[in-house]
């Protein structure tokens, strides 16, 4: 395992980034959503409200103002694990801050041979990978603009957006097959 850096040694990232910044999500969980109020609210039955205000929303929407672009997959599971179906619920305020959300099947997913571990690419040249334990928790990231490495996040990210939907989009088709 390469040397790990605390997640929040890249936060700049999220700002310094010139025009694209993706991500994949492949977990089935978060331990950090798992330990917040809104998600045991969403276990019980209560849908969770959007955050404008929340720090994240708030950049995601000063950086599409100057035209960058901030865009995810999530791989789901058939069905979704509470976790990814708390991440479906909670997509429409990072959406309304400008970020383009979807999901991918698992089962599609393997079959492009997509990562098995989470990753933000910056620009196409700078690739942070998430280490996280058995509990979900993130252990640190490594960070590097390794061509090869970089290269294969970009072959990622296009085979998996060809084949992912808009998060609402298969959000109802969760909930229409429950």
């Amino acid at each position: 395992m390469p040397d790990l850096i605390p997640f929040a040694e890249v936060g700049h990232l999220f700002e310094d980034f010139e025009h694209t910044a993706w991500r994949l999500e492949t977990r089935r969980g978060y331990a950090s959503d798992r330990a917040g109020d809104r998600f045991r609210a969403f276990l019980e039955g209560v849908l969770p409200v959007p955050e404008p205000d929340h720090p994240w929303n708030v950049n995601v929407r000063t950086q599409t103002a100057a035209g960058k672009t901030f865009s995810r997959v999530r791989i789901v599971d058939d069905p979704p694990t509470d976790g990814q179906r708390f991440l479906m619920a909670t997509a429409a305020g990072g959406a309304a801050a400008g970020e383009d959300i979807r999901c991918l099947p698992r089962a599609k997913a393997e079959r492009l041979s997509l990562p098995v571990h989470d990753l933000w690419l910056f620009d196409s040249r700078v690739l942070v990978c998430f280490h996280h334990d058995e509990e979900d928790v993130t252990l640190g990231v490594d960070l590097t603009e390794e061509p090869a490495a970089v290269l294969a996040a970009c072959q990622a990210r296009d085979a998996a957006w060809h084949h992912a939907i808009r998060v609402a989009e298969y959000a109802a088709r969760v909930r229409s097959t429950a």
